[in-house]
């Protein structure tokens, strides 16, 4: 089962590898890992996507609200929230090619973020679903790099920090 969590933490040194530290230590992988400041810069957001037992989770979760570090964990799983990721591409834009890339980043709201002679980069946002549907269209005319941010998610609703403990 996929799982959403984010970890309100201290911006400090060492909590990033004290958090993984505990999924990679019950055999958790990271499927994917975001971590940026809030309003408050001393206060991080961590955003961890990661498959498993919801049992397991629940364990990871108690142990993460133990860390001195952290001030909050929330399993997203099954709450209403909104998920977005970006994804940046460089496709092959040959002559031939140029214009039916350019119609696949219109069709999904990509920005052209840099033009060589012989590529086009583009980036896109959105779930994670919609950046998977356009690496499919654009994998044909000839994909030459693709990065991904991985998803972040806020919850939906005025309430926020909604709690799992």
């Amino acid at each position: 089962m996929k799982h959403t969590i984010t970890v309100l933490v201290e911006n400090e040194f060492g909590v990033l590898p004290r958090v993984s530290g505990l999924f990679s230590g019950r055999g958790f992988n990271i499927d994917s890992l975001s971590v940026a400041p809030t309003l408050d810069p001393s206060i991080s957001r961590m955003t961890i996507v990661t498959t498993g037992d919801q049992k397991i989770l629940e364990q990871i979760s108690k142990q993460l609200n133990k860390l001195i570090d952290v001030i909050k964990v929330i399993d997203f799983t099954n709450q209403n929230y909104i998920e977005r990721e970006m994804l940046m591409v460089k496709v092959s834009a040959e002559a031939e090619s140029r214009a039916e890339v350019l119609r696949v980043a219109d069709i999904f709201r990509a920005q052209v973020v840099d033009v060589t002679p012989r590529s086009y980069s583009l980036e896109v946002t959105g779930t994670p679903e919609k950046l998977d549907a356009f690496v499919e269209l654009l994998r044909p005319l000839g994909l030459k790099e693709l990065v991904r941010s991985g998803p972040i998610v806020i919850g939906r609703g005025p309430k926020a920090w909604r709690s799992v403990d």
